[in-house]
C-alpha cells in the first residue's frame, strides 16, 4: 500500500498510489470566476476498462480522502469542498482544460492552487487534487466526489432525500418533508437535496434509500397516469 503525503496529513489510498510534493504557491488574476488560457485542442476524457473499473478508482480515492477528512476532524468540510469542486468540474470549460493532455502538469497545478485560494478551499483538499493531477487521475473528479458522499452519508448515518418539484418549495415544506424522511428510514440526519421538473404539473416526488431505490410520489402527474390506467386511456393532459 503506498502512501501520498502532505505533512501533517496522509492518504491511505486503497489503489495504487505516488508519493506527491506539493509546488510551490503561484499568482493568477481572478476576476468574478475561473479564467482559463485559450486551447486550440479539445480532448475527450479517457475511459479506463468500463464504469466498474471507474467506480473503484473513485471509490478508493474517496475513500482515502474521506479518512484524511475524519482523521483531521474536517469531515463536512470537505463534503462542502468536494460539492465546490463537483461544481467547478460540472462547466464543460475547466474539466477539458484539465483533462488536456496538451496542458502542462505545472499549469495545471498553478490553476489548482489559484482556485484554492479563490473558493477558500482547505489545505488537503488543494494536495489532493494535485495528486489526481499527477496520477492522471483529475478526469475522475466529478465520480469521486459522488462516492465521497456516499461515504459521508454513511459515516455520519444521513439519509439522503432528493425532492423534485414544479417549484421551489419553502424551507417550512422542506423541514417537513426531512422530518418525514427521518422518520421512516430511522436516519440520525436527512440532508435535502432539490430539484424542478415542470412535467410533474404540481406537488412533488421524494427520492430515498440506496442510490434514490425508493419513491413517494405526491405529483399530479402520478395521479393523472393512475387514473389513465385506471380508465384505460391514454395519457391524459391539464388544458388551461
Amino acid at each position: 500500500m503506498a502512501t501520498l503525503q502532505q505533512t501533517p496529513i496522509t492518504f491511505q489510498c486503497r489503489s495504487p498510489c505516488a508519493q506527491y510534493t506539493p509546488t510551490k504557491p503561484h499568482t493568477l488574476s481572478f476576476s468574478g470566476g475561473l479564467r482559463l488560457p485559450k486551447l486550440t485542442l479539445s480532448v475527450k476524457s479517457r475511459r479506463r476498462g468500463g464504469a466498474r473499473m471507474s467506480d473503484s478508482v473513485a471509490s478508493s480515492y474517496a475513500n482515502a480522502l474521506a479518512d484524511v477528512a475524519q482523521s483531521n476532524g474536517t469531515l463536512e468540510a470537505t463534503a462542502a469542498d468536494l460539492e465546490k469542486l463537483n461544481q467547478l468540474f460540472s462547466e464543460e470549460a475547466v474539466f477539458n482544460y484539465f483533462i488536456n493532455p496538451t496542458v502542462t502538469v505545472e499549469d495545471k497545478n498553478k490553476l489548482v492552487d489559484a482556485y484554492t485560494k479563490e473558493a477558500n478551499l482547505q489545505p488537503h483538499i488543494s494536495n489532493f487534487l494535485n495528486i489526481l493531477i499527477d496520477m492522471k487521475r483529475i478526469d475522475e473528479i466529478k465520480a469521486i466526489a459522488k462516492e465521497f458522499e456516499i461515504t459521508f452519508n454513511k459515516m455520519t448515518e444521513t439519509e439522503l432525500a432528493v425532492v423534485t418539484s414544479v417549484v421551489q418549495l419553502d424551507e417550512a415544506n422542506l423541514e417537513q418533508i426531512a422530518k418525514g424522511v427521518q422518520k421512516l428510514t430511522g436516519a440520525k440526519n436527512v440532508k435535502i437535496k432539490t430539484e424542478i421538473d415542470e412535467s410533474l404539473v404540481a406537488g412533488f416526488t421524494i427520492r430515498y434509500g440506496n442510490g434514490g431505490s425508493k419513491l413517494i410520489d405526491m405529483s399530479v402527474k402520478k395521479q393523472l397516469e393512475e387514473i389513465a390506467e385506471t380508465l384505460e386511456v391514454g395519457d391524459i393532459q391539464l388544458v388551461g
